[in-house]
């Protein structure tokens, strides 16, 4: 790194990607820092720097010590090992190292101790809850939110009607021809755990998934304003059900709040939403397969009178960034879920479907919320369609 680039850093001050430190001689805590970084998007620390952002610098002795601890601590202290680049960097004010930690590809990290650091602005916090730590393990695709059980939702509560229509549609077969008892079934399709239907499961074929998976409802909204009310509104839905109904009812809640035009149609026509259809469906169908399921919230849907936002609980899996879902891009978070959902819902899978909507409709933002863990899509209003 040039001394140009950073003194730049240096005085912007401390955040969530950059830490100082004047010196360190304890390994444990250089671990700790790095499994933060690791756990995270990754980070620089900077040692022979005040909290002030000022190069207090370091001695021929100091970077001798320092280059053997960097080593101890990711290789003994950081569990996975991991693998940082460190840098000299000489300045008029001292000598400064500065190590380079990625982003972890096998989170969760842990420090020797056992316990698992994240970022928490400039500074660092242990991470207790369970949801937070499955979330790191499902980053690194060890675990799936998807296909763990739902207790207090067993086989018997499948609407098994529903679910026959469904089997034989999607394998050109019967239930009973399959000769197999139906819990050896759904075990096989990632639908159940023993006698649980999995999150997949009940969200897909249980007759009241949200009897016991409460925030897997969609809360919609619709306002004449341009900002959200709480006595003020046109129309508010909390939507439940299975997930192919909860899909419809989103998509026709969103579509009958909309304006209609006649887009060269004659004037008796009922027109057509001011926003496509189908980019309506592509980006519902998104929110509800592609959410994280280990956040414990609802879809939500409100629409206002310049835009429609649809929030859904997570940012973006692991590297995805906001740039390279618009080209395709994806990381499946619920494979059970998406494996199955293009056999109920008019939904052919992440990376098509971001462009598909761009495609009918230009008109979209969308902001991968990554401190709030949430991801919005905008569509504006009052846009002529091209």
């Amino acid at each position: 790194m040039e001394t140009i680039k950073l003194l730049e850093i240096l005085s912007r001050g401390e955040d969530s990607l950059h830490q100082f430190k004047k010196n360190i001689r304890n390994a444990d805590s250089l671990a700790a820092e790095m499994v933060a970084f690791s756990n995270g998007t990754g980070g620089k620390i900077f040692i022979g720097v005040g909290d002030d952002g000022g190069v207090t610098g370091l001695s021929t002795e100091d970077v001798r010590r320092l280059n053997q601890l960097i080593a101890n601590a990711a290789s003994q202290g950081v569990k996975p090992a991991i693998n940082p680049v460190s840098e000299n960097i000489m300045t008029t004010q001292g000598l400064v190292i500065l190590i380079d930690v990625p982003a972890g590809i096998n989170k969760p990290y842990q420090d020797k101790d056992g316990v698992f650091w994240v970022k928490s602005g400039s500074d660092k916090r242990r991470a207790t809850s369970r949801e937070e730590i499955q979330r790191m393990f499902q980053q690194s695709n060890l675990l799936h939110a998807d296909v763990l059980p739902v207790q207090g939702i067993s086989v018997a509560d499948l609407d098994l009607d529903y679910f026959k229509h469904f089997f034989q549609k999607r394998f050109n077969e019967t239930l009973e021809e399959q000769n197999l008892p139906l819990p050896v079934i759904l075990e096989n399709m990632n639908l159940s755990r023993g006698d649980s239907l999995t999150i997949a499961g009940a969200l897909l074929f249980a007759k009241t998934p949200q009897f016991k998976l409460p925030a897997c409802v969609v809360k919609a909204g619709a306002f004449d304003a341009n900002e959200f009310s709480t006595t003020v509104y046109n129309d508010s839905r909390d939507i439940a059900g299975k997930l192919a109904d909860v899909f419809r009812q989103s998509v026709n809640f969103v579509v009958s709040n909309l304006r209609h035009v006649q887009n060269g149609q004659n004037f008796n026509s009922i027109g057509v939403p001011e926003i496509p259809y189908e980019s309506i469906e592509e980006l519902v169908a998104n929110a509800l397969i592609h959410r994280d399921y280990f956040i414990s919230a609802p879809v939500r849907i409100f629409i206002f009178g310049n835009r429609v936002e649809i929030i859904s609980p997570g940012h973006l899996p692991n590297n995805l960034t906001v740039e390279n879902i618009k080209l395709g891009n994806s990381n499946t978070r619920n494979p059970a879920l998406a494996s199955f959902a293009n056999h109920l819902l008019p939904y052919r899978g992440y990376d098509s479907g971001i462009i598909r909507a761009l495609a009918k409709y230009p008109h979209i933002d969308f902001l991968d919320d990554r401190d709030a863990s949430l991801f919005k899509v905008t569509l504006k209003r009052g846009l002529t369609q091209d």
